[in-house]
């Protein structure tokens, strides 16, 4: 639906006590209106929640956005090289594992973390 710009959305946050139509012309408007949302979720989480920030700025994304918005190809990469590295217990580079690079062995445990969160969340959603 909003795959190419200019595109006009409604975007799911109050303004002045109204939803906005905005016209999308490039991806820093589409990050203006995450930028709302992440405040937005901020604030709330203040009050009292304890709401996900990543995960309520991707459910809202598409009432006003095109999830690839947010695609990254260097992380799509390296997530592929994390389950391809798992899937066949292999390392992801060279040598063993104190010879991994720094910011991978961040990288890896940031995608661990994540997918079993998302494992966490289906089981308990019954999925």
């Amino acid at each position: 639906m909003h795959h190419t710009y200019p595109y006009k959305a409604r975007i799911p946050i109050l303004i002045d006590g109204k939803y906005q139509t905005r016209t999308f012309t490039s991806d820093n408007d589409v990050k203006e209106v995450i930028e709302l949302l992440i405040d937005e979720v901020k604030q709330t989480n203040k009050e009292g929640n304890s709401f996900n920030v990543a995960e309520a700025v991707v459910k809202q994304l598409p009432f006003f956005a095109c999830l690839n918005v947010l695609i990254d190809n260097q992380a799509q990469k390296d997530i592929s090289r994390y389950v391809y590295s798992e899937q066949f217990s292999i390392n992801p580079y060279k040598g063993s594992y104190g010879e991994q690079p720094f910011k991978w062995v961040e990288k890896s445990f940031l995608i661990k973390n994540i997918i079993e969160r998302k494992k966490a969340e289906a089981m308990k959603n019954g999925k």
